[in-house]
């Protein structure tokens, strides 16, 4: 099962949005539900008919953060680039809270950027069930949509095993303890954490709980969590 190419893809796909969504790279513009549902150029329709993998990625991240969600906190996703970018973001949050810990004879973190293939794969597969579970957490994905995003999956990356998975995820309902099991060392919490963030309106009362939960069910120092947060926040801006 090749969730860490799957979830590379969708991290990557910022570009794809952009472009897709004005024609012109760069200018900030993103697409809303509508826009990605409509078949016009640089919809969801332009994005499928012989379109490149990134750009159905793009429709697929579009897809699952929503209307709302992709115009308020989609600059977020425009400043990832895929896997090595999400690991290099957790290698620095993690090794700033280990100095200020004190920890700095502790070892190198190991994040997804840094890891053989077998171990970025399980790291890959916990981050993608924490970004899944994240684009939940405001409520706006229904049946319809559910169907409409394993659509594109599936154009993405037709394994069976693979759609079985992210099928089971999507159909789930909503607990962030049933995610936070999915983290089985330290790096993997900070890098799930890491990538829910990316997913989510902070300023929702229902997503910020979410975090609040997840953060306390991946059972993060609170100056860990801070330092993942400002990580974003700095790429977001810069």
């Amino acid at each position: 099962m090749n969730t860490r190419g799957l979830l590379d893809q969708l991290l990557k796909s910022g570009q794809s949005l952009l472009q897709n969504s004005s024609g012109k790279p760069g200018t900030g513009k993103v697409p809303g539900l509508g826009d990605l549902l409509g078949g016009k150029a640089g919809g969801l329709g332009g994005l499928v008919s012989g379109a490149g993998g990134g750009a159905l990625a793009a429709g697929a991240m579009g897809l699952l953060m929503g209307n709302k969600k992709v115009r308020k906190v989609g600059g977020k996703v425009l400043t990832y680039g895929g896997l090595a970018a999400l690991g290099v973001l957790a290698y620095k949050a993690y090794g700033n809270w280990q100095a200020r810990q004190g920890q700095g004879d502790a070892g190198e973190p190991q994040t997804l950027d840094r890891l053989p293939p077998a171990q970025a794969e399980q790291h890959s597969q916990a981050v993608l069930k924490a970004l899944v579970a994240a684009a939940k957490a405001d409520g706006h994905i229904d049946a319809r949509e559910r169907e409409l995003i394993e659509g594109e999956f599936t154009r993405l990356d037709s394994d069976p095993e693979l759609q079985r998975w992210l099928q089971g995820e999507l159909n789930k309902p909503l607990d962030p303890a049933e995610v936070a099991r999915a983290a089985q060392t330290s790096e993997m919490a900070a890098e799930m954490y890491l990538a829910s963030v990316m997913m989510v309106d902070q300023e929702h009362f229902m997503e910020r709980a979410y975090l609040d939960e997840l953060a306390r069910q991946l059972r993060l120092e609170p100056a860990l969590r801070e330092e993942l947060e400002l990580q974003v926040r700095q790429v977001s801006t810069s």
